[in-house]
């Protein structure tokens, strides 16, 4: 049982700041990195009607109206908050990617709440959260499990630094609870959990293993991660196979060669905070208590280095960084002079505030499309291209409906090549009186060809090749629209739209080789 003196902070931790309950509330530190973070969401809000769903956006919520323990691309939390998004707004866009902003928000909040319990004033806490604010900006602007991945990834590395400020080995149940929980939102949280792993091994922390609570905290973990393990066992390990093809081409089309530098742009010029936060935790002797969390770092890069991720991989260990580095610059600022103090400050708060006008300017430009910005956007930011056609797409799909013969149209199905497609068909095509889309990607496979299959087929997305080998016929019957002027995968790598007849197999022996992954 925890005593109450092993609670309490040793004495040669730094002392974090107290809160003066005569201080008005609304003007606390607290208070303050609240507003920042709602600063953060408002933008959102006001940006995040522009342009259209995202591709990827467009898989989350149709995979959002069949709620499951799992899915072959990711695991249940996402689904789970576009549900809810789905829920209280409908299919607003807006209102869609409220919970991603929302998720960011809050680990801008405990970004300068870890720079508190480092012993961080007022300007260190604002410092390790304005930090945090650009990629809070990007990630935040789309409706994917980045954002919830990212929470979780700061979350843990939170509880860390509680259980390391106060001694409470309590806290390893949050830990473990948050780990299964971000277990739960993206697979890579297993390299996060690793640097645990072996930060606990290589430094005092180790002294933890012989407490019940560690180990009621790795139960949790698993505990809460239980039912995707589950369904995966149900399921073959799908995702497996399906993360292993996604590696395998990102290698192949060099996705993954950049990842070193990608690091680079992800921190922009809050590069000298992280990398005097990772200083502070792995060599300062101020740090040396601390020091796991510079193992929680060093691991998962050397992982992904060497299992060939992708740079944004590592974007969510970089807020226990910033705030290392935050309370480690504002201790050595108070050994210069003041002027000197004040220049280093306002170069600080410049090159910050540079990185969250560059990376807003990229991710949410609420610009006219093919303006100068959004050229400019769009060629640093590839994802604003995949959010432009999707209405245009559908509506197309529906005139070449219209065009067919009656018996043709009793007996129609809609086949699409990727998940956009097919999310943009059962998304956009009620208002058609389109069916439902089929299609062999992900988890659109598994939800089958209808009963009874359909005798004639509106194709897009597919090679003409690919069709010819596998109906009888197969006639081009319009192109992708392209009001924009924009090239992007449907008007530039497959704009071309089918109908097809005679599938020259059973739908049972065509569906079973029909699987694939993207």
């Amino acid at each position: 049982m925890t005593s109450r003196a092993e609670t309490k902070p040793p004495a040669d931790l730094p002392q974090v700041p107290a809160f003066s309950a005569s201080a008005s509330v609304w003007s606390s530190d607290l208070a303050i990195l609240i507003y920042l973070a709602v600063g953060t969401v408002i933008v959102h809000l006001l940006t995040g009607g522009r342009y259209g769903f995202h591709r990827d956006e467009l898989a989350t919520l149709d995979d959002a109206r069949h709620l499951a323990w799992g899915y072959v691309a990711y695991p249940p939390i996402t689904p789970f908050f576009a549900r809810l998004a789905l829920t209280l707004f409908g299919t607003s866009l807006v209102g869609f990617r409220f919970f991603a902003a929302l998720a960011q928000a809050i680990a801008v909040v405990l970004a300068g709440l870890m720079a508190c319990d480092l012993g961080g004033g007022r300007g260190a806490q604002l410092i390790a959260a304005a930090a945090a604010v650009p990629f809070c900006l990007a990630s935040g602007a789309l409706m994917q499990y980045v954002a919830f991945d990212y929470l979780f990834w700061v979350l843990a590395a939170y509880f860390v630094l509680r259980l390391l400020r106060t001694e409470d080995p309590r806290w390893w149940l949050a830990i473990g609870s948050t780990i299964g929980l971000g277990m739960m939102t993206k697979y890579t949280m297993g390299f996060f959990a690793i640097g645990i792993v072996v930060g606990v091994l290589l430094t005092k922390t180790r002294r933890h293993l012989a407490s019940k609570w560690l180990w009621i905290g790795v139960a949790l973990s698993v505990l809460v991660f239980l039912p995707n393990l589950i369904w995966q066992i149900q399921h073959h390990f799908i995702s497996l196979d399906f993360l292993k093809h996604i590696h395998e081409r990102d290698v192949r089309i060099g996705r993954t060669q950049g990842f070193l530098p990608d690091q680079l742009k992800i921190t922009l010029l809050a590069l000298p905070l992280w990398l005097a936060g990772l200083y502070f935790y792995l060599v300062s002797k101020a740090g040396s208590r601390f020091r796991i969390l510079g193992w929680m770092f060093v691991v998962p890069l050397v992982l992904f280095v060497i299992a060939k991720g992708r740079g944004y991989y590592m974007g969510a260990a970089y807020p226990m960084l910033y705030a290392a580095g935050a309370v480690w610059g504002e201790q050595r600022l108070r050994s210069l002079r003041r002027a000197w103090a004040g220049g280093v400050r306002t170069l600080a708060w410049t090159a910050l505030a540079a990185d969250m006008i560059l990376v807003a300017a990229i991710t949410i430009p609420p610009v006219q499309v093919n303006s100068a910005l959004w050229k400019f956007a769009s060629k640093n930011n590839g994802d604003l291209v995949e959010e432009l056609g999707w209405p245009e797409l559908v509506q197309a799909v529906a005139q070449i409906r219209d065009s067919l013969p009656d018996q043709d149209r009793a007996h129609l199905g809609i086949m699409a090549g990727n998940y956009g497609e097919a999310g943009a068909i059962n998304l956009y095509g009620p208002r058609y009186e389109l069916p439902q889309a089929i299609s062999g990607i992900n988890s659109f496979w598994q939800r089958g060809y209808g009963d009874p299959p359909p005798e004639t087929l509106i194709v897009l997305g597919i090679s003409r090749g690919f069709l010819e080998r596998n109906f009888a016929s197969c006639q081009l019957a319009g192109h992708t629209p392209n009001p924009y002027g924009i090239k992007n995968e449907e008007t530039g790598d497959h704009p071309d739209i089918y109908v097809c007849r005679g599938l020259r197999q059973t739908w049972p022996e065509f569906w079973s080789d029909f699987q694939y992954y993207g």
